[in-house]
């Protein structure tokens, strides 16, 4: 109950300044309306009751964004081209891809950073420079250039989420596969142990914990990787689709739907990637 209580006020605090938002940024068409039927604006019970009921206000009200969540994933066929659920999956199945890709890509690069000097001066700072690039601009450009090659559909999305994906898991991992100081090296050498053996024994155990941290946060990117991949192509399923369509039908209670949907599944993968984390944590005797 102790940690249960905090987290509940400030959802509530958060749920109170939305209503209060969507009465403040939703009463100009309330006043319009009544200036155009020729009557006195309404009351503050009034316009309460009409800012947050609106078809198509400016900020939904909780309650809406929450009734069509309901409607879009409970009230539907999950087959349906129109349930959060079946363009939720279509969004996750490039985010594990391109997660996949991202981890390998990392993975490797990593550890070729902490066996290579060269590769450390390198590749290093490219992975750092690549990450400066907005998104919004090289992902049309990737786009373009896998279908003037034939690559549509899952991989394009993909790759857009493993070149978000792979960078966290490369400054983590070099960091966990350096984190053993040198009495520990020193002390395999000792033992007459060579890189290989201090790489399986010593670095790469030490660097799980790290490895994990940084998954949580690639996992995430992946995700926002496949939304926005799905943003220039037109797509027409998707949560990015489900985006663009409330976009220009201005649905804004279908775009803020399909945010918290969004949410909801980075919230889900990185939970998942927390259970994977404490059993793996588990086995290896360093749970906490």
């Amino acid at each position: 109950m102790n940690r249960i209580l905090p987290v509940l006020t400030v959802v509530l605090v958060i749920v109170a300044l939305w209503y209060v938002a969507a009465v403040g940024m939703n009463r100009a068409w309330v006043y319009d309306q009544a200036s155009r039927a020729g009557v006195e604006p309404p009351g503050l019970g009034g316009l309460i009751t009409a800012t947050i009921n609106q078809e198509r206000p400016v900020l939904p009200a909780p309650h809406q964004v929450a009734a069509e969540l309901w409607k879009s994933t409970v009230g539907m066929a999950v087959t349906s081209k129109r349930s959060l659920i079946y363009h939720g999956w279509i969004t996750v199945s490039a985010t594990l891809l391109g997660f996949a890709m991202g981890t390998v890509l990392g993975v490797v690069l990593a550890v070729g950073i902490i066996h290579n000097r060269a590769m450390d001066l390198s590749v290093m700072p490219w992975a750092i420079a690549s990450q400066t690039i907005p998104i919004l601009a090289i992902a049309p450009m990737i786009i373009v250039v896998l279908n003037s090659v034939g690559l549509q559909g899952l991989v394009p999305k993909a790759i857009i989420s493993a070149y978000l994906s792979f960078f966290p898991v490369v400054v983590g991992m070099v960091k966990g596969l350096r984190s053993p100081d040198q009495m520990q090296l020193d002390l395999l050498k000792t033992y007459n142990a060579g890189d290989a053996a201090a790489f399986w024994k010593l670095r790469l155990p030490a660097s799980v914990p790290y490895l994990f941290a940084s998954l949580k946060v690639g996992i995430a990117a992946s995700l926002v990787g496949a939304i926005v991949g799905e943003l220039p192509t037109g797509a027409v399923a998707g949560l990015g689709a489900r985006l663009l369509s409330g976009s220009y039908y201005g649905q804004t209670v279908q775009i803020w739907a399909a945010l918290f949907a969004a949410a909801i599944v980075a919230a889900g993968l990185v939970a998942l990637i927390g259970v994977a984390e404490r059993g793996a944590l588990k086995r290896m005797g360093m749970a906490r």
